[in-house]
């Protein structure tokens, strides 16, 4: 006789318990990933020292690009708020004039009101006593009268050019504003870009230092190879440039007024380079300009008023102050300028060398033009 007895589900049993094939297929891949994880290991999402590196480089080169922002902001600043108190002191002198120009009004109205008379009539006439006195009294209510006219002539301009003058005050209030919030925004950008890079540096261990310490020596050997190798093709150069020049002159056609530009400009970048060399050691601090700390342009621009020459505060438009000449035209007392948004400079001292107020942390120091890579340079300005 045929079995009766139902077919057993498919599945499997698991410490006495019958299971469904779906439960025994995830019970199985819950096993394999345990298994998985057990087996590899965990990641580690810690940066390399290298990866470390750049990004602390793009934060300091991130907060000196806003540093330059900021010296903007507070030179625009400064100049706007200088027009600003212009315009309001300017604004109550003429509101003193628009008084002065209502009281006469009033004068005159309340002169009219005691006396009843607006212009001269039958009825004065008859008041006078003679003739003359006739005739007085009318040159004298016409002589009011062209004051009178003055008068409101003078109030009315005076009202013009003060209302013009409050909306010019307005709008310059306006715009200080706007600058004074620009620098708010830059120097808060300064504070956090030195905090991140401050934050990353101070999770490093003494070994990792120690090696950063060694990549950056390695990048400075680097660098001053770049800078030697500059040396020798600008020496190049200046000896063929010396003997074509001679050759000019024993021929006679030679420029006197060339060779007297180029001492005056030897002699002012001296002043340049003598400044620049007395304030190394000194600290770089974001948005200074000396005497005890600069920021890179601060210290350009103190160097070169040194030596008689005023350059603007900033980067941006120090870059454009003056001449440009290519690298290997380079001399010193020229300016070096690093990255595409020009938020570097250096003053450069010949031999693919500069004096320049690096970062943060740093000081004022003599350093290879390469010190970032040939790569970030770009323009050099001879600024007289």
């Amino acid at each position: 006789m045929a079995s009766h007895a139902k077919p057993r589900p498919a599945g499997t049993r698991v410490a006495g318990i019958r299971t469904p094939a779906l439960a025994t297929a995830a019970l199985t891949s819950v096993a394999l990933l345990s298994q998985t994880a057990t087996a590899a290991p965990s990641t580690d999402d810690k940066p390399s020292l290298e990866e470390v590196e750049k990004k602390v480089d793009d934060l300091y080169r991130q907060a000196e690009s806003a540093t330059e922002k900021y010296n903007s902001a507070k030179e625009k600043t400064a100049t706007q708020r200088e027009q600003v108190d212009t315009l309001l002191d300017d604004v109550a002198k003429r509101t003193q004039k628009l008084n002065e120009a209502r009281e006469e009004l009033g004068s005159f109205a309340a002169a009219q009101y005691r006396t009843g008379a607006s212009a001269p009539d039958t009825a004065t006439f008859l008041l006078a006593d003679t003739p003359q006195d006739y005739f007085d009294q009318t040159q004298l209510m016409g002589r009011m009268t062209d004051r009178q006219k003055v008068a409101v002539d003078d109030y009315v301009s005076a009202q013009s050019a003060t209302m013009k003058k409050r909306q010019e005050a307005t709008k310059s209030l306006e715009t200080l504003t706007e600058s004074q919030s620009d620098l708010k925004t830059a120097k808060a950008t300064v504070q956090r870009k030195l905090s991140d890079a401050r934050e990353l540096l101070s999770q490093l261990t003494a070994e990792e230092k120690a090696r950063l310490a060694a990549i950056e020596r390695k990048k400075q050997e680097e660098a001053a190879r770049k800078a030697a190798e500059l040396a020798e093709q600008q020496k190049a150069a200046e000896q063929k440039a010396a003997q074509e020049a001679a050759a000019t002159q024993e021929t006679g056609s030679g420029s006197s007024s060339e060779t007297s530009t180029d001492s005056s400009y030897a002699t002012k970048a001296d002043k340049a380079l003598a400044f620049a060399r007395s304030q190394i050691g000194k600290p770089y601090v974001w948005g200074a300009t000396g005497p005890d700390s600069y920021d890179c342009s601060g210290l350009t621009q103190a160097a070169w008023n040194a030596a008689g020459i005023s350059l603007p505060r900033t980067t941006y438009d120090q870059v454009n102050f003056g001449t440009t000449v290519s690298l290997a035209n380079a001399r010193p007392g020229d300016l070096v300028f690093f990255y595409d948004d020009v938020s570097h400079v250096g003053i450069y001292i010949g031999n693919g060398m500069m004096i320049h107020a690096p970062k943060p942390g740093a000081y004022v120091r003599e350093e290879s033009i390469y010190y970032d890579g040939e790569s970030a340079i770009h323009s050099v300005v001879r600024p007289a």
